[in-house]
């Protein structure tokens, strides 16, 4: 029943989004979400307490927000009725918690101008995505960020939730959004979260550890080229500074032939990352095009694989 749920909300985002008009009269559950763990970071969070207290407090706020959102999704999963009614309206509910048409949008909002030759507008665009700075990236540096937040959030915005929800239900995609938020915003190697965010990064990672492989088989799958999008993907995963990120970006590196990662400038300082796919060359404004194709056909087989779980 779950994976035919996570197909609903998959097909409704698809076609809807999450309305400007939702959005301006509720926010988004990423947003409340949001809201509790800034509070907590704000409250428990203090500067004069020892590594180990900021350790314990983090350990705490982090559990405290994946119950805030995963026995709320249990109760309301429980009062639903069973079979195909209660699939339907599982994935109606779980339906915000997807990201397939909003990630294709926001990456989609820097081709364009990337395409027509508008740099600034492509800047403008990519920053919504990322977080280096982008009066710093040339063309080529645009297409990079744009296609390997593509890959990524595909794997932490798409397949994870839907992973989980196929596997626990709406508890289950529930509690992994609190996990991937809570990632987001204090899962920092910074002065202030390195202690107090350590156990919300490490959850992550666990949660992460077989989506993101899941996602760059996806991709590779979908590409034209499979065997040379597998080969990148394990020569190049491990390249990369996260344990799971690296995954989905080497094949989608692998899939278009180019190279991703490599150096760049977050908070105005240079870090040295290694190339994913470094003997290729950079994409350009056609290759972030064919990455959104490449996109659009891995949730196609996404959507069809749950869909053929449901029906067994």
């Amino acid at each position: 029943m779950f994976a035919g749920a996570m197909a609903v909300a998959m097909g409704v985002d698809t076609t809807l989004g999450w309305p400007t008009r939702f959005y301006t009269a509720i926010g988004h559950p990423v947003t409340w979400l949001g809201r509790l763990i800034a509070a907590l970071d704000a409250r428990w969070n203090r500067d004069t307490a020892t590594t180990a207290t900021r350790r314990f407090a983090g350990a705490v706020a982090a559990l405290s927000v994946i119950a805030a959102a995963a026995i709320p999704a249990l109760a309301i999963q429980s009062a639903l009725p069973h079979g195909w009614i209660g699939a339907i309206l599982t994935g109606i509910l779980a339906w915000p918690l997807v990201a397939v048409r909003s990630m294709h949008d926001h990456v989609d909002a820097v081709a364009k101008p990337l395409a027509a030759d508008d740099l600034p507008g492509a800047r403008r665009a990519v920053s919504m995505i990322v977080g280096r700075d982008p009066s710093t990236l040339d063309a080529a540096a645009v297409a990079r960020a744009a296609l390997e937040s593509l890959a990524e959030n595909s794997s932490d915005g798409i397949v994870a939730p839907l992973f989980w929800g196929a596997i626990l239900g709406l508890p289950g995609i529930a509690a992994y959004k609190a996990i991937n938020t809570l990632d987001s915003m204090i899962g920092h190697r910074t002065a202030r979260h390195e202690a107090f965010g350590m156990v919300s990064a490490r959850i992550d990672d666990v949660v992460n550890l077989i989506p993101a492989r899941l996602s760059g088989l996806l991709f590779a799958l979908a590409s034209g080229a499979p065997r040379v999008a597998l080969a990148v993907m394990w020569r190049d995963a491990g390249h990369h500074r996260s344990p799971n990120a690296g995954w989905p970006e080497a094949a989608m590196a692998g899939a278009l032939g180019v190279r991703l990662s490599g150096p760049r400038i977050y908070a105005g300082q240079l870090t040295q990352e290694p190339w994913v796919n470094g003997a290729c060359t950079d994409p350009t404004p056609g290759d972030l095009q064919r990455g959104l194709a490449l996109y659009f056909r891995a949730m196609l087989g996404l959507a069809g694989g749950l869909a053929a779980l449901a029906l067994l």
